[in-house]
């Protein structure tokens, strides 16, 4: 990535951690969770509109929602949706469960527990939910997280349903399946406490050991999912939506800081040519679709006739703004892009064209001179061209003029969309306060004291308690963080606390060998940890050797109906009496080896522990047969 100055810049942070919570059935209703399916019994046709909130006042992401015009379509599976989720039915009474979820990670992170939770409404007109807002509640507020050695401010904890899963979005019309529609999660929001973007990294990834430290969260794709809020001095506040994996945030806030950076820079070119004022960006759209009919434009992979219309959109006062610089390896003209591929509904590409970009556009047909002359650019101007129905293309004009306007104040407030490769576009205006309100169809939930306690008393050690301890063993870092992230962390701190076990010794087993005999097919995550402190528990009795833990574990996860010492037998492994196992090593073929061999002793030796090995796997501890053998080796030499 090229070098930037993020203190320089003033750059800051924050995140929003939405985290699936793993219980049986969702939040506000008894159909399951988690369980995801890809065919559907039925379709629902919505169309959105705004609402006035209870100030009267309309938020302007759901006007900006609304100006899409969007058609709406859910697939259900009765499996897993209701009459709840599709807003025919009140909500049932939230799930308790989830609560006491949240409870926990409110008092890992050193939270105020709120005294009654009150749930709200949160306006979603995306089509993201069929109700057109988001049930949530707040659950705990003021924490902190022990980060680089200061405090990373938790402000508060939601809990709240889950959206649809997008199918497809194409035009006006977007599909969305419901099957993870109304499952619990909590958002985690944390102040704007990080300073570069290796930091929001760490944080996502501090947050994640905190919620599966609880071992009551869901793991794997799209489980947890991650709002990264940017800003730099000067500028606003701009959200990275739906991040999936920690290690994408550096690349995201490095570009999105340039990126601020850069419209800042833009703001005052913008100053510098007179725009002081929204009136004066002035916008003049042009049906151009007469000139374009017969021209080929397969260079940019289009017919006219297919979109519908063509119109050259003339901005006065813009020249070369559209080539501007943003993001590496992004104009301005990507950002017109995004709010025309939003809000018009314009998305084939290509989206808009920069008339000024084009110098030989239409080349010998004279197109681009043709244009000029309906459009008539001043020299100071520049002229845009996008394609589609005619109404679109009017909001393509007027989002353009609207999206200069945003210009003048220098980083609009906006979420965006996180792509590949660490680049971000426009996905809707930032929402505000006027978007939330009470929900009247639920009641409040009171958090009381015995209720506090009982959780409080079954609360896990936080995540960063074990990570000293287990550092304080010589565990490995990176085993240490597995066993956190894995649930190893629960077996070894059983195993240390009832057998007595090495915590070195049970965290290598549980965090390095457990997995790879995983990697082999062996279905080791399916033992409970009171059958892993039964292994354990003959290892400290001296019973088996060391080596002896695998093959036991082996047969363990094989047969559910043996217990450790059935396990044992049934992989033949126990350690044999010192004399006996002794008695085996004198057989172990010496005559190979006889004084006067040309074979160094070193060769001997792991020729001798190879057949020891074979003899005495599971029968003899390894570090002392080892011993036996380099005292025997050291003798024949000496002969």
């Amino acid at each position: 990535m090229e070098r930037f100055d993020y203190t320089s810049a003033g750059l800051i942070s924050g995140l929003e951690v939405h985290q699936q919570l793993l219980t049986s059935h969702k939040l506000f209703c008894r159909c399951p969770a988690g369980l995801y399916t890809q065919t559907h019994d039925g379709e629902v046709l919505r169309h959105m509109r705004p609402t006035l909130s209870e100030l009267g006042e309309y938020d302007g992401t759901a006007l900006m929602e609304f100006k899409t015009k969007k058609e709406i379509v859910y697939l259900l599976n009765h499996l897993n949706v209701c009459t709840y989720e599709m807003d025919d039915t009140p909500p049932f009474l939230v799930n308790q469960e989830a609560i006491d979820i949240a409870m926990e990670l409110c008092l890992t992170m050193n939270m105020d527990l709120i005294d009654e939770v009150h749930i709200a409404r949160k306006q979603y007109l995306d089509g993201s939910i069929p109700t057109g807002f988001q049930r949530t509640a707040i659950v705990g507020l003021n924490g902190w997280l022990p980060f680089k050695g200061r405090r990373l401010t938790v402000t508060h904890v939601s809990v709240e349903e889950d959206s649809c899963r997008e199918v497809s979005d194409r035009g006006h019309r977007i599909v969305w399946r419901t099957d993870r529609l109304g499952m619990p999660l909590t958002e985690t929001v944390t102040g704007p406490d990080l300073r570069t973007p290796e930091e929001v990294r760490d944080a996502i990834l501090l947050c994640g050991l905190v919620a599966r430290n609880t071992r009551r969260v869901r793991t794997g794709i799209g489980a947890s999912r991650q709002d990264i809020n940017v800003s730099v001095r000067g500028g606003d506040r701009v959200e990275i939506k739906g991040v999936p994996r920690a290690g994408y945030a550096v690349k995201l806030v490095h570009n999105e800081a340039i990126r601020q950076v850069q419209l800042l820079a833009l703001r005052e070119e913008l100053r510098r040519r007179g725009f002081t004022d929204p009136t004066h960006v002035r916008v003049h759209p042009h049906d151009v679709s007469d000139i374009l009919a017969d021209f080929d434009l397969s260079l940019y992979h289009l017919r006219v006739e297919d979109r519908g219309r063509a119109y050259a959109i003339r901005v006065e006062g813009v020249a070369g703004l559209a080539q501007w610089p943003t993001q590496p390896d992004n104009t301005f003209l990507d950002e017109l892009s995004g709010r025309i591929r939003v809000i018009a509904c314009l998305d084939q590409p290509p989206i808009v064209l920069s008339g000024a970009a084009l110098p030989d556009f239409a080349g010998r047909h004279r197109v681009a001179e043709r244009i000029r002359k309906r459009v008539r650019p001043g020299q100071q101007d520049d002229w845009f061209l996008v394609f589609g129905p005619e109404d679109d293309c009017r909001t393509a004009a007027e989002e353009i003029r609207l999206r200069f306007v945003d210009a003048l104040r220098g980083v609009p407030k906006e979420t965006r969309q996180a792509l590949v490769g660490g680049y971000t576009t426009f996905e809707r205006i930032l929402p505000g306060p006027d978007r939330m309100y009470p929900d009247t169809d639920s009641p409040p939930t009171r958090i009381t004291p015995e209720r506090v306690a009982a959780i409080r008393a079954r609360l896990k050690p936080a995540p960063w308690e074990r990570l000293d301890r287990y550092a304080g063993w010589g565990v490995p870092e990176e085993t240490a963080h597995w066993l956190l992230r894995r649930g190893g962390a629960d077996i070894v701190d059983a195993a240390v606390e009832r057998t007595g076990v090495s915590g070195r010794l049970a965290a290598i087993v549980v965090g390095q060998q457990a997995k790879a005999l995983a990697r082999k097919g062996i279905p080791v995550e399916s033992l409970d940890i009171d059958r892993w402190v039964q292994a354990f528990d003959l290892l400290t009795a001296g019973r088996i050797p060391r080596e002896g833990l695998a093959p036991v574990l082996t047969a363990l996860a094989r047969d559910p109906g043996l217990d450790a010492e059935g396990a044992a037998r049934a992989a033949d492994v126990g350690l044999l009496p010192r004399g006996e196992w002794m008695a085996r090593i004198h057989d172990l073929g010496w005559e190979a080896y006889r004084p006067g061999h040309t074979d160094s002793p070193d060769k001997r030796l792991r020729f001798l522990a190879g057949q020891a090995m074979h003899a005495l796997r599971g029968k003899a501890p390894a570090r002392e047969v080892l011993e036996v053998l380099q005292q025997k080796v050291a003798q024949e030499v000496s002969r």
